[in-house]
Order: C-alpha cells, then sequence, then structure tokens
C-alpha cells in the first residue's frame, strides 16, 4: 500500500494556521524594517567634526612659533590639524569626508569666523591639494595657509574680513596613501602619483564629452559626495609638475585630433576662469612671467592657459566642479619639481601666500541672493542660469545662490517644478557683488487641464499606525481569510 506524505494528511485548517504565522512575521519584520527607515542605509547628510581638547597646544598660539618648513607625513599631519582645531575652535573646525583605500582620513579643516555653524548667505570655497600623491608642495602651502589664516585674524584686516564673509575648507592631501610612497627629491616619474590602487584620481571623475569607464575609487567617490552636500562656489585644486593656472575645459570633443592641434575648449564662463586664473598668477611672486620650466617646454602668456589647449584629459575634477556642480574650479601648478626638496619651502611658501588668499577674495565677486515664494518661503533645488552660459547652478535648501561674474550687464533665469519661470535683468559692479533677491510664483493650472488621475487615497495602515505596503495588505488578506475558515470549521 502506497505511504501518504504526511503534509497530505493535514486539515484545512492547520494549512491556514501556518499561513497565520508566516503571514505575521512577515507583517511584523515589514514594519519594524518601516519604523527603523531607509536613513541608515544613505550617505550622512554632514560632517562630524573632529574636535578633541587634548590636542590644544598653547605653542601654536605664539606667533614666533611657526609650523616647520618640512614635509609632513600623515600622522605629522594629523596631529597639526587636531592641534589647530582644539586651540583655535573659534576659527577652525576638522572633519573628514572619508578614508582612503588604505583607510588614512581624508582631513577638511573649516577656516572661518563661524567654523561651525553655516552662516546663511555666506559662500563655501575650497582648496584641495596632493591628489597626486607625489606633488607634494601644495600639501605644505595649505597647512601654511591654514596656520596664516588663523594666527592673523586678530592683526591683518584684510584677513578678517575674508575669514568673517567666507567659509574656507581646506584639504591638504586627496591622496594620502600615494604621498607616503613618494620619494623626496624626485621630480620626474610616478611613483607615488597614483592612489593605492593605481588609479589616476585626475582621471577618475565623470567627464562631460567623454564616457569615463575607470573603475570609482574611494578617494574620489568621498569628493563627489562632499561636494554634493556642500554648496561650493569657487575651488581649486593644487598640482605640481609645471607653474601656471589652468582652467576649464580639461577635455574637447574631438580629443583624437586634439594632441596634434592644442585647440583651446572653450566653457561659456571663459572671461571668468580666464579672470580668476589670473588673479592667482599675478599675485604670485613669478608665475605670471609663463616662463618655461626648462629649454623647449612649454610657456604660458600671462601664467594661465586653458586646460585642453596644454593638453586634453579625461576625467578631470575641475570639469566636473563646474559642470555637475556650478563651482568655478581652476588648476594650479605650483612648482616645476613635483617634489622638491624640502630646504625650497620656505621660498614657495613666499611666492604662493599672498596668491592663496587673494584667490579666495574672488568668491565675493558677481550676483549674489535668494529664491523665494510668495510667502517667503526659501526654494530649494531652484535651476538657475545666466543667458547665454549654459552650464547652470542651483539653490541651497536655504534658497541661496551665489555666481562669481565679470562687470557687466546680464539676464537670470530661475525655474523651479511648480513654479511660473522668472528673469531679471541686472548688473555686476567692480566694487562688491550685487544682491539680487528673486520671488517665484505657484504655476496656475491651464485651464482646460483635466485631473490625470483620482486623488491618491490614504495609505492603508496597520494596528500599530505603520503603513502597510502592498505584500503587507496580501498577507493580512490572508490572515483574515485564514481567522474566517478557522471559525467556520
Amino acid at each position: 500500500m502506497e505511504t501518504r506524505r504526511w503534509w497530505c494528511t493535514m486539515k484545512p485548517a492547520m494549512w491556514y494556521l501556518i499561513m497565520i504565522v508566516v503571514g505575521f512575521f512577515y507583517v511584523y519584520l515589514t514594519a519594524v524594517q518601516y519604523i527603523r527607515g531607509q536613513e541608515a542605509n544613505q550617505p550622512p547628510t554632514s560632517y562630524q567634526p573632529h574636535y578633541d581638547p587634548q590636542y590644544y597646544d598653547e605653542n601654536l598660539i605664539s606667533s614666533s612659533n611657526t609650523l616647520d618648513f618640512e614635509y609632513h607625513n600623515y600622522a605629522k599631519m594629523t596631529d597639526f590639524v587636531r592641534s589647530m582645531s582644539a586651540t583655535y575652535p573659534n576659527l577652525t573646525a576638522l572633519y573628514s569626508i572619508g578614508k582612503s583605500v588604505q583607510g588614512r582620513e581624508l582631513w577638511v579643516m573649516v577656516v572661518s569666523a563661524s567654523p561651525y555653524e553655516h552662516i546663511v548667505g555666506q559662500p563655501n570655497v575650497k582648496y584641495v591639494a596632493n591628489m597626486h600623491g607625489n606633488e607634494a608642495v601644495g600639501r605644505e602651502m595649505l597647512l601654511h595657509l591654514i596656520e596664516y589664516l588663523t594666527k592673523s585674524y586678530t592683526t591683518d584686516d584684510y584677513v578678517r574680513w575674508l575669514l568673517d564673509n567666507t567659509r574656507i575648507h581646506i584639504m591638504p592631501s586627496m591622496n594620502p596613501d600615494g604621498f607616503e610612497v613618494a620619494k623626496e627629491g624626485v621630480c620626474r616619474g610616478g611613483q607615488g602619483r597614483y592612489n593605492a590602487r593605481g588609479f589616476d584620481l585626475n582621471r577618475n571623475f565623470p567627464d562631460y564629452f567623454k564616457q569615463n569607464n575607470k573603475r570609482n575609487q574611494a578617494e574620489t567617490e568621498a569628493v563627489k559626495q562632499w561636494v554634493s552636500k556642500i554648496q561650493f562656489v569657487l575651488s581649486a585644486n593644487l598640482h605640481g609638475g609645471a607653474l601656471v593656472a589652468s582652467y576649464p575645459f580639461d577635455n574637447s570633443p574631438n580629443t583624437i585630433f586634439q594632441q596634434f592641434t592644442s585647440t583651446p575648449s572653450l566653457t561659456p564662463d571663459e572671461d571668468v576662469f580666464r579672470h580668476i586664473a589670473g588673479v592667482y598668477s599675478f599675485n604670485h611672486a613669478s608665475m605670471h612671467l609663463g616662463l618655461p620650466c626648462k629649454p623647449g617646454a612649454h610657456s604660458f602668456s600671462n601664467g594661465t592657459t586653458n586646460g585642453a589647449a596644454w593638453y586634453p584629459l579625461t576625467g578631470g575634477m575641475q570639469d566636473y566642479n563646474y559642470v555637475w556642480h556650478g563651482c568655478m574650479d581652476v588648476t594650479i601648478e605650483l612648482s616645476c619639481c613635483k617634489y622638491p626638496t624640502a630646504d625650497q619651502l620656505p621660498k614657495f611658501w613666499a611666492d604662493n601666500k599672498k596668491a592663496l588668499v587673494r584667490y579666495l577674495a574672488e568668491v565675493h565677486r558677481g550676483v549674489r541672493g535668494f529664491v523665494k515664494d510668495e510667502q517667503g518661503r526659501p526654494v530649494e533645488g531652484a535651476s538657475i542660469k545666466i543667458r547665454g552660459r549654459d552650464v547652470g547652478f542651483q539653490t541651497t535648501k536655504y534658497g541661496e545662490y551665489w555666481r562669481v561674474l565679470l562687470p557687466g550687464r546680464y539676464t537670470i533665469e530661475v525655474y523651479a517644478g511648480g513654479f511660473d519661470p522668472r528673469e531679471e535683468d541686472f548688473t555686476v559692479v567692480e566694487t562688491n557683488p550685487t544682491l539680487l533677491n528673486l520671488t517665484l510664483y505657484r504655476a496656475a493650472p491651464p485651464p482646460d487641464a483635466l485631473p490625470s488621475r483620482p486623488q491618491q487615497e490614504q495609505q492603508p495602515q496597520s494596528a500599530a499606525g505603520v503603513p502597510l505596503s502592498k505584500p503587507a495588505l496580501w498577507t493580512t488578506a490572508l490572515i483574515l481569510l485564514a481567522g474566517q475558515a478557522l471559525y467556520t470549521n
């Protein structure tokens, strides 16, 4: 006689009971997942400052005790920025945007009269150095800039004005892993240039002209998250191997022929980029002379160049900052030798100190203001562009916007979902930025418009008040049916 399997002998009531148990656990897990939310899987919306009083160093307060002119490895650099943060908590805030491939922090120091709090209407600017680990001068220049700005706040009126009106973010090293293996005194070659996985970080960003298929790296992903959370208006990236200020575009749509023709690839903001690159060059001791690093090498008129006119590259950071986030970003090549000996650092600082400060002040030209609705509420994420300049930018959550422009007459165009577009003419002068606040009005629906669908009903909820997903609704229905079957049996 054929033996019947045990589940074939189960009564319908037992099947319903199993369904009830399974359904209960499914609803329970769905509710727990909803209550916990999905925010834990998202990147942080802000960066936690690293302030620790144990790093306070009274020696840093004295103007006679200055940072040594030597190269600071990761441990020494970390000690210095931590000590500055603890010693000058009213002017500095230290945070990390992530970690390198080998786990080193990507430190950023805010230097501002309000380092821990964003003052509404105050623009953010940034410096990034040591993107190529063997290009080391910029790393040391930024450490000295941190010290100079903090110690000069009470004695230098220009520095005080700059810190009172600007949030300055300084990243001394974007590639700390590469720096650790680079060699002092080596002017050429690639040792230390790349990150720990062998990738060139300045070829690792999305590109406007060409698809970039290189695998995303930890350092570039951290920077991309960083610039997506803080709306930087002005930026510079410090490199080595030449003496020039290079500006976008770095790439060109005709890259096959570009290497033979050296044709410039100009942005709609060519006048602004040429100007801000010149601000750095002419405030530098010798960059503006445009002298080649060696006989037969490239020379640069006024010490500036369009990036693609010098040589084209795909996946550069300055093009990414400009096109994706509307940030005016240039690349500053500080030294003919990539990693010169430390005894040359005092001269590099003397040559660059004024240029580093004056460049940051360029954020205070052009136009700025707020975009709000008719009730005075800020409009976040409004798309803005200057007519004739197709690379746009957006408002912050406070409705703020900024744009660096040269003196002249312009038209601003503002677009936001649910609002009528807005245009406004304005004038930019040399002496101060133009304040232009804009009000957007709710768009009226077309008179012949029909509703696309009935008004959505309120989402059903569980007894605990947790909205139920569609699978949970099906499970609840099965439980009710099972209960009814048990009752009838």
